[in-house]
């Protein structure tokens, strides 16, 4: 094999990202099947990062660490080297049900905006986004999503159960973005992109709001002209923000209508209900010119300290979702509590890290290590390049990074170890790939 290579491997029963042993083959020797066959000359899209939700739940967890434990998640999340390397995240305008209750950024029904403030969120939101922005070295790319308007403006006259944005408020709630993005300026943090709304499909008992594809166009036609009157057309609109299973009509629903569809950057999805990976590739298809990308999942009911299942869902739904296009993961809360909260209704979840504040410990959950099998190997600009299978068992993607070298991710779901040839381009090399493991074989 003329290329240097490495093999990093996380396995259920052996350990986390342990280096692994590789044969290196001559190709013109190989008498058998090679199982993964990667093309580095043949690219698809390029890689924009990878990410997670600072929630007022994660900020809060932080915030009752010692400085040392605060620290070393913080580290290990987006320190560029040492850590997991991420550069997006995710942040709610107003309250989400991982808050610690319901709140908006004004008072009572002021329909002028007057009293807009984001003060609340000083308390434990910012100083956490300011201390990630010392460890990056610069600003985080922050996707802001609401999960509900102030209730008022809403047909239910409440935050939480649904209900719909009143049209004759379309107006004010497209200025309410532009009032968050410009408080948050003068704050010292860079909004990348707004989504229309959290999951608009779904009435939750928490903080949540019905669109219909075609109240989310309509929508669209007020936000993108009030972001360009407020000079603030770099910020980019995500519709959707949900589940895969309804991303093609809800794509469609918006990117038909030219008017709306001028305004839109991009796509976003989450892994809730389905693995229908297909579907990106289909939005893709239809429209080339737009973007995809993963806005939240995580593993719901609860904590599963130790679990192994729970990274591999990870592993699973992110080499399913690039191979069909995806350009960005962005993980739901980054920490929660050893309960999966706080969060005001008791939806509790699983996180990467967990933590206990009241012994100051930290735990790192399987799903840490599997989005690190990627995001420490496939950086910002990367493009993913052709790979092509010998049978089903094993699932894998590959990209190709600015700097020439390849990083291609094999997951193994089954109870077997298997013994596999991997190609790149010329280059040849045998790996044994064991049981339930994740495999990040990088060249070059």
């Amino acid at each position: 094999m003329t290329k240097a290579i490495r093999v990093i491997q996380s396995a259920k029963e052996k350990g986390r990202f342990w280096q692994s042993s590789v044969s290196q083959l001559n190709r013109s020797d190989c008498k058998t099947n090679v199982d993964i066959e990667i093309n580095t000359d043949r690219t698809f899209q390029t890689w924009l990062g990878f990410g997670g939700a600072i929630t007022e739940a994660a900020a809060y967890n932080l915030s009752k660490l010692s400085a040392e434990q605060r620290t070393k998640i913080l580290q290990a999340y987006y320190h560029p080297d040492q850590g997991l390397g991420y550069t997006y995240g995710r942040v709610h305008i107003n309250s989400c049900d991982f808050a610690l209750g319901n709140y908006d950024y004004i008072e009572k029904e002021d329909q002028h905006l007057t009293s807009f403030s984001i003060d609340h969120e000083e308390r434990y939101l910012l100083p956490v986004l300011r201390e990630i922005n010392t460890i990056t070295g610069k600003p985080l790319h922050l996707l802001a999503s609401p999960w509900s308007p102030p209730g008022w403006m809403k047909t239910n006259g409440e935050m939480n159960n649904g209900g719909r944005l009143k049209k004759e408020y379309y107006a004010l709630w497209a200025d309410y973005f532009v009032h968050y993005i410009k408080a948050m300026q003068a704050k010292g943090m860079t909004i990348w992109a707004v989504s229309v709304q959290n999951e608009p499909a779904a009435k939750q008992v928490w903080d949540s709001c019905l669109y219909s594809g075609e109240e989310e166009c309509a929508f669209v036609k007020y936000l993108g002209p009030a972001l360009e009157k407020a000079e603030l057309n770099h910020v980019r609109i995500v519709i959707w923000d949900h589940n895969r299973d309804l991303l093609v009509e809800r794509a469609k629903a918006v990117l038909d209508d030219p008017q709306a569809a001028q305004y839109v950057w991009g796509i976003g999805n989450h892994w809730y209900v389905s693995e229908q990976f297909e579907n990106l590739s289909k939005v893709h298809e239809l429209f080339p010119d737009y973007h995809l990308i993963f806005t939240e999942g995580c593993i719901e009911g609860g904590v599963q300290l130790g679990a192994w299942h729970t990274g591999e869902r990870y592993a699973r739904h992110i080499i399913g979702d690039m191979n069909n296009w995806l350009e960005a993961f962005i993980d739901w809360n980054i920490v929660l509590d050893v309960q999966g909260g706080p969060n005001h209704v008791g939806n509790y979840c699983d996180a990467p890290i967990i933590v206990d504040p009241a012994s100051d410990k930290v735990y790192f959950n399987s799903s840490y290590y599997a989005i690190g099998h990627f995001s420490q190997y496939i950086k910002p600009g990367a493009k993913r390049i052709q790979l092509n299978r010998n049978g089903d068992e094993l699932q894998a993607t590959a990209f190709k990074n600015d700097d020439g070298s390849v990083a291609s991710v094999i997951l193994n779901e089954t109870n077997a170890s298997k013994e596999i040839k991997l190609a790149i381009d010329n280059d040849l090399a045998s790996i044994t790939i064991p049981a339930h493991s994740i495999t990040t074989v990088v060249t070059g």
